[in-house]
């Protein structure tokens, strides 16, 4: 059974998470007259162990999927207008140590039937004459370059768009009141959701954008699941930030490693990995099921630690990339939790059986990238506007034996 939207403008909207997808609809829906809007979190945005915060975040059009393509240029012009602020043009270079790519082979397919090319090289060190800062040797490396592409602060932007938010007339509610137990059902209903404190919040409709805690409140784990991927952040001097500042962003797609040129004024290094990540065990409040989520009740962040694996992986990218800083010592190190489905597509859709019921996640790793356009998709989806395709792919698909999705 399709749910479609019923809400009048006026009735109360629920919205469970306060990262990219959550104030992205927040405030798209606000645009379009939704005039009782709530955003529910355990923290005020932007949330410190949250996916969609930190010092940095890659911002690229290049893609193995038209749909994506298609979105990531879109949101390139918004990067470079009403969030400009907070984007920085540094280039972006895709890396491999192997002759062929299936991802790469996709992406160069797309964007030369979209009438674009990117630069190839087969030996990596021809980057250095664009950006002389790179003074490793990237001779084993072929190398697929974009000028049109770098990184945005996250955490600025976040909380740019939070800004936006309260300026639009959405309420925000945080800490105990605002920190989701479970939905509330009446049957087949859902009619809002209980908070931790006791309290119970009544809503026509529920948006959930909660991504790595998803599970904990719906039973998504057929369809996405969370997993830590590691980050670790070093401080660099400004004599050392200086010498690798015009760097641009890259990441080696073979050993999924990826760092950012140092983020300016505090000269922060940063360096992370998008692998199969890691795993935990957390128990649901209701249901008592287990499932792999970051603790509800505390900051993820607040502990620099991460595996030996994940540690000694994070080295060995710098040692292949940026070499002299390989034996630096770390300014903190933390899981970033990323909501991963198998196709790596978002799931944005209404809940084929529960009423009243909204879901806007699994960002999959690549969703903040879009943030300038993220909640018109998502809107465009909640009022029905979307086209079959984009429909059929973001659709939320029920675990075998659990009713039948009807479309």
């Amino acid at each position: 059974m399709v749910n479609p939207s019923t809400s009048s403008h006026t009735q109360p909207i629920l919205i469970i998470g306060a990262g990219a997808f959550g104030l992205s609809t927040a405030l798209e829906l606000s645009s379009r007259g939704y005039t009782n809007i709530t955003v529910l979190d355990r923290y005020p945005p932007p949330v410190p162990d949250g996916s969609s915060v930190d010092i940095s975040r890659i911002i690229r059009t290049e893609y193995a999927d038209p749909l994506y393509s298609q979105m990531a240029q879109e949101a390139m012009h918004g990067w470079r207008t009403q969030l400009k602020d907070y984007y920085h043009h540094s280039g972006f270079v895709m890396l491999s140590e192997t002759a062929q790519n299936p991802y790469i082979n996709k992406t160069l397919e797309i964007a030369h039937a979209e009438g674009k090319s990117l630069d190839e090289f087969v030996d990596g060190n021809c980057l250095k004459k664009m950006y002389p800062d790179i003074r490793a040797d990237y001779g084993h490396l072929r190398a697929y370059h974009n000028s049109e592409g770098g990184w945005a602060d996250a955490e600025g932007s976040i909380r740019y768009l939070s800004h936006q938010c309260s300026q639009a007339g959405v309420s925000f509610i945080t800490g105990k009141r605002g920190t989701v137990k479970s939905l509330r059902r009446a049957r087949s209903h859902v009619v809002g959701v209980n908070l931790l404190n006791g309290e119970f919040l009544p809503a026509s409709q529920v948006i959930l954008c909660t991504g790595a805690w998803s599970n904990l409140l719906l039973n998504l784990s057929h369809a996405a699941s969370a997993s830590g991927q590691p980050v670790g952040f070093i401080q660099l001097s400004p004599d050392e930030a200086l010498r690798i500042q015009k760097i641009p962003v890259m990441i080696n797609l073979s050993s999924g490693i990826f760092l950012f040129p140092p983020q300016p004024g505090t000269n922060i290094l940063k360096v992370a990995r998008h692998s199969y990540g890691f795993a935990t065990s957390m128990p649901t409040d209701e249901d008592g099921r287990t499932v792999s989520s970051p603790k509800r009740d505390s900051n993820n962040a607040d502990r620099s630690f991460l595996p030996e694996e994940a540690d000694k992986a994070l080295r060995e990218g710098l040692r292949q990339l940026l070499p002299e800083f390989a034996e630096h010592s770390w300014l903190n190190r933390r899981l970033c939790w990323y909501t991963d489905t198998s196709e790596g597509d978002f799931v944005i859709d209404y809940h084929p059986e529960l009423e009243g019921l909204f879901i806007a996640t699994a960002g999959a790793g690549h969703a903040f990238k879009f943030l300038p356009i993220l909640g018109r998709y998502v809107a465009d989806r909640f009022e029905n506007r979307v086209s079959d395709s984009i429909r059929q792919k973001w659709r939320l698909r029920l675990a075998e034996g659990e009713g039948n999705l009807k479309l």
